[in-house]
């Protein structure tokens, strides 16, 4: 692809408002809990994907890439620490959000142990590509954090656009040290399959673990505006279906779906944070 988006290292620090974890998006806790299913996965993810792409550092050739892989480094590392605070305010909320964190730091353990590097690094690539879609979804949907708590809507953004800016990383590692032919080609296809029966599963039984421990699990009513709220109107995760499965075409590349254009956001969600924790500071 000819497109070249280099990412950015910004060392942003987001003060949550830890008494309103549990319903900070629309004050609804079934679509709040949906977000914060998902920020488990993320401090040991991200290190999983730092280390897949280490593994290969000093294979890679041309300097830019290089450049970008010290970029996706650090901006995975910032993302890690941002969402560990995040996942500790669950488990002070009396959400076993350490518990979960535990399981899927395992899981990954065992994959960083038996699992070939390549077939690790075609995972990191699968869940880039994964996480892309999604961050593309809550970019391309304002609705989503529409009457969200400021402080949890800029994490999210921010987050969001920084997985876009990095989301070819990972893949252009992996087309230069393990290749764009058959025997590629089904790497990645089968870590993307794999990766997202597991993660889904996962995730899953998260989500429906945290409504639960928050007393809404028999909130027929929640459920309902939770599945509206995700699959009809805006109907976010309807949307990234197409763009989800392009990553089975042979010739695919993340810049194959071009949202540069979304990242003009990030001077506004930066400026956001700014006046966020200048505000927090005079609160304290």
């Amino acid at each position: 692809m000819t497109i070249q988006v280099n990412p950015v290292r910004r060392n942003l620090k987001f003060s949550l408002p830890k008494d309103q974890i549990t319903t900070w998006n629309k004050g609804h806790l079934h679509i709040s809990h949906f977000f914060n299913a998902l920020s488990v996965f993320f401090p040991v993810g991200e290190r999983f994907f730092i280390n897949s792409i280490r593994n290969y550092r000093n294979q890679v050739e041309g300097d830019q890439l290089k450049e970008d892989i010290g970029a996706f480094i650090a901006q995975e590392a910032f993302h890690g620490r941002e969402h560990e605070e995040y996942n500790a305010a669950l488990t002070k909320a009396g959400i076993p959000a350490d518990r979960m964190e535990r399981r899927v730091y395992n899981l990954l353990e065992f994959v960083k142990r038996w699992i070939p590097k390549s077939l690790q690094l075609g995972t990191t690539v699968a869940l880039e590509h994964l996480t892309a879609v999604l961050g593309d979804m809550l970019l391309r949907e304002p609705a989503q954090l529409e009457d969200a708590e400021p402080h949890y809507a800029a994490l999210w953004r921010w987050h969001a656009l920084e997985e876009t800016e990095h989301k070819a990383v990972a893949f252009d590692v992996f087309s230069q040290v393990v290749g764009t032919g058959i025997k590629a080609y089904f790497i990645r296809t089968s870590a993307f399959i794999i990766a997202n029966i597991i993660f889904w599963t996962l995730f899953t039984g998260y989500y429906f673990k945290m409504v639960k421990v928050s007393g809404g699990a028999r909130d027929l009513k929640g459920w309902k505006e939770s599945f509206v709220f995700w699959w009809v109107k805006p109907g976010g995760l309807r949307k990234v279906l197409p763009a989800w499965f392009d990553f089975f075409r042979p010739g695919f590349h993340p810049w194959m779906h071009d949202n540069r254009h979304l990242l003009d956001q990030m001077d506004e969600v930066t400026e956001q944070v700014d006046y966020l924790n200048a505000q927090s500071e005079k609160a304290a």
